[in-house]
């Protein structure tokens, strides 16, 4: 009878610990799994802000559902700081921003974090490259998206052709926009009038009133009579090229257009600006 007691209390004794590491290895892997995820989240093209002197990651932007005011929720206090150390309006910047980074979700923008398509020249950053005006050009890559505000307030900073700019009143974004156009930036001859609007649609004046602590001005935004501009595809035409030459992105060409993939030929007219 004690014999059977201490067989049954090895038993149940090899039955606990075997119990016991089961429910171990469950736990492990339910571990590396999360580690595993978080890894590649991590990596992941598509995450734009990295933290910088304690401050919090941003998430993740998901494209479908990131916004013009998710835009300039997430970068109006980067503007507002190059206004106050480069005295480029913030409204201008932000303006630009958007405009030349399809608001946050442009192909460049997601994979290089750059947000205004400045173009290695002297560069010695890490780089990335995309089809421009030639096939596979170079294009500066930044580890933060604030790098790439940085960088557009030194490009204007630095380069004599820009200086006429800074003899301008700091929240004369109308007088920056068109400045701009005619020092080079752009060669669209509507650039002027889409910064406009953008920084009147979404009162980006605001951010400029802040820095300068002025009173904010109060302007009607009154939008453009509706019109569909055209292109006709030549030789040589790349939708990327088409959408950079016409300030807009290679996605609104295609939703415009109802284009599944980039593939166009020579001779379709493509609607540029939509009357929608």
């Amino acid at each position: 009878m004690r014999i059977n007691r201490f067989f049954v209390l090895i038993f149940l004794a090899a039955f606990a610990v075997s119990c016991g590491s089961k429910k171990k290895v469950v736990t492990t892997k339910k571990d590396s799994n999360r580690e595993n995820t978080f890894t590649e989240s991590s990596n992941t093209a598509i995450e734009r802000v990295k933290p910088l002197d304690g401050e919090p990651m941003l998430p993740p932007v998901n494209p479908r559902l990131y916004t013009v005011e998710d835009y300039i929720r997430d970068f109006a206090a980067v503007a507002m700081e190059e206004m106050r150390l480069y005295n480029i309006p913030a409204s201008i910047t932000l303006a630009q921003g958007i405009l030349e980074s399809g608001g946050g979700k442009g192909d460049l923008t997601m994979r290089a974090n750059n947000h205004f398509g400045i173009k290695c020249h002297d560069w010695k950053g890490a780089r990335a490259y995309h089809d421009d005006d030639a096939r596979g050009e170079c294009f500066r890559k930044y580890k933060d998206a604030r790098y790439s505000y940085r960088d557009h307030s030194l490009f204007l900073t630095e380069r004599k052709r820009y200086a006429e700019l800074f003899e301008l009143d700091e929240d004369d974004y109308k007088g920056w926009a068109r400045g701009l156009r005619k020092a080079g930036y752009a060669t669209d001859r509507r650039y002027p009038d889409k910064l406009i609007s953008l920084i009147e649609r979404y009162r980006l004046y605001q951010f400029d009133a802040d820095v300068l602590k002025r009173p904010s001005p109060s302007y009607t935004y009154t939008p453009e009579s509706p019109e569909s501009v055209t292109y006709k595809v030549k030789k040589g035409d790349t939708l990327y090229r088409i959408a950079k030459q016409h300030n807009t992105t290679v996605e609104e060409l295609q939703r415009f257009n109802n284009l599944r993939d980039t593939n166009i030929s020579v001779g379709q007219m493509l609607v540029i600006i939509s009357a929608e």
